[in-house]
């Protein structure tokens, strides 16, 4: 397989980053500071990420921005036509059975619409837009950077260099001449995003990491962190089979996009995610906390102690703020109350875990 590289890929390999495949790309999953260091550096201070991997595009109305948001309501139940200028919001695409395409961040800039999408998916995401939206909007993939800095220093640390974020507040987003920054990312802290030109990414990299409180962070590191702050995966903890409800995204679904609301359905697997949401999904997405020591990982099947199968887990491993196990994955309504005991089979013992509220971290975004 043919591996792309990131444009700072070098930087990466001086760094001493480890590169593996990841979403088609050479990623790099660590640094020699290593992932437990690289995560809680990150709860304590600020780490910076490249996910110059994850698609960038721009949805530019033929005619009007309200045209464009209601036909971009139609792929998605959340509500595109009340998002404020200079604001972002959590969007997930929806197929016809009313599983998730993608989920995918998408901003008001004024005269368009900026979306950032999975790298997995980008080109499906991208052929997607363009065949339900040719009418109404131009649909322009970009080639730029993503940078993200994430932790309790990032705003110290991005506003050396672009003073104006400060005053950002968490789903901001703001132009400062280059560089697009919003005020938000993936690991349940407050940071930023920042999307520039590629010629731009290694000088601005390479200027917040000389600042003492700014660590470069692998995806070994991004992954603990958003499982902590118990976000989805997509192809793990979300897929095409999975509805909005059932893995308990429905605070992303407004009232306006519901049964008896002004803009109630008109999106793309309508009958089941309503139906879901009046009389719940058959099954939930939970957290999990292992007994003991042993993680339980993606794949681990789930079962009551009467060892009828629950579910299976998504996602597991050791969570660094948390000094435990920690897990996700989806069980039967039924079993799915916190506090609930389940078993999960682990390398063919039955251990047990408790189903428990997420996050497992608290988040810490700037409101």
């Amino acid at each position: 397989m043919n591996l792309s590289r990131l444009g700072l890929h070098d930087l990466h390999q001086s760094l001493g980053g480890k590169m593996v495949p990841f979403a088609g790309y050479e990623m790099p999953v660590q640094y020699p500071t290593g992932v437990m260091k690289e995560h809680l550096h990150t709860r304590t201070a600020a780490g910076l990420f490249d996910v110059s991997h994850m698609g960038q595009i721009i949805l530019r109305p033929r005619d009007t921005m309200q045209e464009l948001a209601l036909a971009f309501e139609s792929l998605m139940p959340v509500d595109v036509a009340g998002l404020a200028e200079g604001r972002q919001r959590y969007g997930l695409l929806t197929n016809d059975t009313g599983g998730i395409l993608d989920d995918l961040m998408f901003a008001n800039r004024g005269d368009h619409l900026f979306v950032v999408v999975n790298a997995a998916c980008k080109a499906a995401d991208l052929a997607h837009l363009a065949d339900h939206l040719a009418g109404v909007a131009e649909v322009e993939p970009l080639d730029r950077a993503l940078l993200a800095l994430q932790g309790p220093q990032a705003e110290t640390a991005l506003a050396r260099v672009v003073p104006g974020v400060a005053a950002m507040r968490f789903m901001d987003v703001g132009i400062f001449g280059d560089l697009w920054v919003s005020r938000s990312g993936y690991t349940g802290e407050d940071g930023f995003e920042i999307s520039l030109p590629q010629s731009k990414a290694e000088a601005l990299a390479r200027a917040l990491l000389d600042m003492p409180e700014v660590l470069p962070i692998g995806l070994g590191a991004r992954d603990s962190l958003r499982l902590e702050a118990g976000l989805c995966l997509y192809g793990h903890d979300i897929t095409d089979r999975t509805s909005p409800v059932e893995a308990g995204l429905t605070w992303a679904i407004p009232k306006v996009r519901r049964a008896g609301g002004e803009r109630a359905g008109g999106f793309a697997g309508e009958a089941r995610i309503l139906h879901e949401l009046a009389e719940g999904p058959e099954r939930r997405r939970v957290g999990l906390r292992p007994d003991g020591r042993a993680p339980m990982r993606e794949g681990t099947a789930l079962f009551d102690e009467n060892g009828t199968p629950l579910g299976e887990v998504t996602s597991g491993g050791f969570g660094p703020s948390v000094g435990a196990p920690i897990a996700m994955g989806y069980v039967a309504a039924g079993h799915a109350t916190p506090g609930t005991t389940i078993e999960g089979d682990v390398r063919g013992k039955r251990l047990p875990a408790t189903i428990c509220p997420l996050p497992f971290h608290p988040t810490t975004y700037k409101r």
